[in-house]
């Protein structure tokens, strides 16, 4: 997986301490990064052409910061892996997670294929159950349609791989919904699947003898799983109390939709930030990964969490990852394009891989967190920087006003107003 050079340690000392541009110098010599892929990231500024022509009416361009999370070991290899979001204490939680790990072996991963769906909605049928055997009897002539639409995805070792049939009632009468299985390889596959659904109603209404309204692809990318494992070992988690509280956690969430939500975001916040950072879907990716929680009928954990044989934790994570390498913002936003270099990956297999066994990392400190400290005391101390930057704090002002705020246990605006005022009026 990945062309990045192997033999290079993603355990980087202080990495945290460092300067931004001291710490690009570094991802830039273990990536091999280029001078105009640094540059750019250096002075992460949008081309307002380019801007323009990838959404509607621009104005302008939002930056969010891109953190690198060190310690990963994904499948053997040390990765450095670009996170863009706004929350303090993501990117350290995954540090903190992966370093915890890393002795014991990291995160193995896997994908069950980047397989999408389109489903062809067919209604006003007078007999659903006919008209199903009647569309499944036309394997071949779909094949040649869907296929005849992306010769190059064909080409690739991509295309049409099967169809699917089913009969759902609904408060409108019955429905007759085909499901269109097409390999979209290293694309997210949106575009090519929904221009198949589209090429193919005429002949669905005429083989089913009904009218065809929706022709779209499913973000419940259930054939398109991501999945990661990783044991973390007694000793490095802080013994066995800590590994029944965290235990304890993973089973209220597993058990209690209320919980599972929170949860849940707390692993997609990691997911999102690697999505985002490649300038890939992050709201299909999620829509996805919310839905797949509740395909039993309950909405659960996506996260699973056991004892393992020697009396470690044992955690594995499995969601739809429905992203590409081509295509889209991925292909021609400049700041997704070095990510994906840093990243080092050659498929959307590798990418999507390396986002699951994220996930897993982000979950397990949330977890800990959530059984020892909670999950405040962490994140506020990150967090109170943005509190005294939003108070008037400038330069060294910032870490002295976010030092005194976490010493006084009160993170909030106008306790860091006046420490600001106090440090001004001391000067």
């Amino acid at each position: 997986m990945g062309s990045v050079e192997t033999g290079k340690s993603s355990r980087i000392s202080g990495f945290h301490k460092l300067s931004p541009a001291d710490r690009l110098k570094l991802v830039q010599g273990f990536a091999g990064l280029d001078a105009a892929a640094a540059g750019h990231l250096a002075q992460p500024a949008l081309d307002p052409h380019l801007a323009d022509h990838m959404i509607e009416n621009v104005v302008s361009a939002i930056s969010i910061p891109i953190g690198v999370a060190t310690n990963m070991k994904v499948d053997g290899r040390d990765l450095l892996v670009p996170m863009a979001t706004e929350e303090s204490s993501v990117v350290a939680a995954v540090c903190n997670a992966a370093r915890q790990c890393y002795d014991a072996g990291g995160f193995t991963t896997s994908v069950s294929g980047t397989e999408m769906i389109a489903q062809i909605q067919l209604v006003q049928v007078a007999d659903p159950q006919a008209a199903r055997i009647r569309i499944l009897e036309r394997k071949t002539e779909i094949a040649e349609i869907c296929n005849a639409c992306d010769p190059v995805l064909v080409k690739l070792g991509g295309g049409f791989r099967d169809v699917e049939v089913r009969v759902i009632a609904t408060q409108g009468g019955p429905m007759v919904i085909t499901h269109l299985i097409v390999d979209t390889r290293d694309a997210m596959g949106a575009n090519t699947v929904n221009t198949m659904a589209e090429k193919l109603a005429p002949s669905i209404e005429r083989w089913g003898s009904g009218k065809v309204y929706l022709r779209i692809l499913s973000n419940l990318a259930d054939r398109r799983l991501a999945r990661a494992r990783a044991t973390w070992p007694l000793e490095a988690i802080g013994g066995a109390a800590v590994r029944d509280g965290m235990l304890a956690a993973y089973h209220f969430a597993d058990a209690d939709p209320y919980r599972a939500a929170t949860h849940n975001k707390g692993i997609m916040n990691g997911v999102s930030a690697i999505v985002l950072a490649t300038g890939n879907d992050t709201r299909a990716v999620e829509a996805g990964a919310h839905a797949y929680a509740a395909r039993n009928g309950h909405y659960g954990s996506l996260t699973t969490w056991e004892v393992a044989a020697d009396g470690g934790l044992s955690g594995t994570l499995e969601l739809p990852m429905p992203v590409g390498l081509v295509g889209g913002a991925t292909k021609v936003h400049p700041t997704a394009q070095a990510c994906l270099k840093i990243l080092g990956v050659q498929s959307a297999a590798d990418l999507a891989r390396i986002i699951a066994a994220v996930g897993l990392a982000q979950n397990f400190s949330a977890l800990k967190a959530l059984a020892t400290t909670g999950i405040q005391s962490g994140h506020m101390a990150l967090h109170a920087q943005n509190v005294a930057i939003a108070a008037g704090a400038t330069g060294e002002e910032v870490a002295r006003v976010a030092a005194v705020l976490v010493e006084r246990k009160a993170v909030r605006q106008d306790v860091a107003e006046t420490v600001l005022r106090e440090l001004r009026g001391k000067a």
